[in-house]
């Protein structure tokens, strides 16, 4: 018997591109039940969660078709692109 030793790769949909890719090649917003927007580095916050890819155009284009603001049903500030982007470019 074979035993299939590679576990199961959570995947998610980027919410700019449709794209499904593994959950560590994206980042999670969410959208708690008081309104909040944060940036989910854990992937483990409660409340409405988006994914988009870990890609600065990726973000920019949320922005600009204010992809997270529609699919988070609530407005998003400007310095949280900011913030996604800072961690984008620490990553690559």
């Amino acid at each position: 018997m074979i035993v299939n030793t590679r576990k199961k790769v959570p995947m998610r949909k980027c919410v700019a591109t449709g794209e499904m890719k593994p959950k560590k090649e994206l980042v999670r917003i969410v959208r708690t039940k008081e309104g909040e927007v944060s940036i989910d580095l854990t992937g483990k916050k409660s409340g409405r969660g988006a994914y988009l890819s870990k890609d600065k155009e990726v973000v920019l284009l949320a922005k600009k078709k204010n992809i997270l603001s529609n699919h988070l049903e609530v407005a998003i500030n400007e310095t949280l692109y900011e913030e996604l982007l800072q961690l984008i470019e620490k990553e690559n």
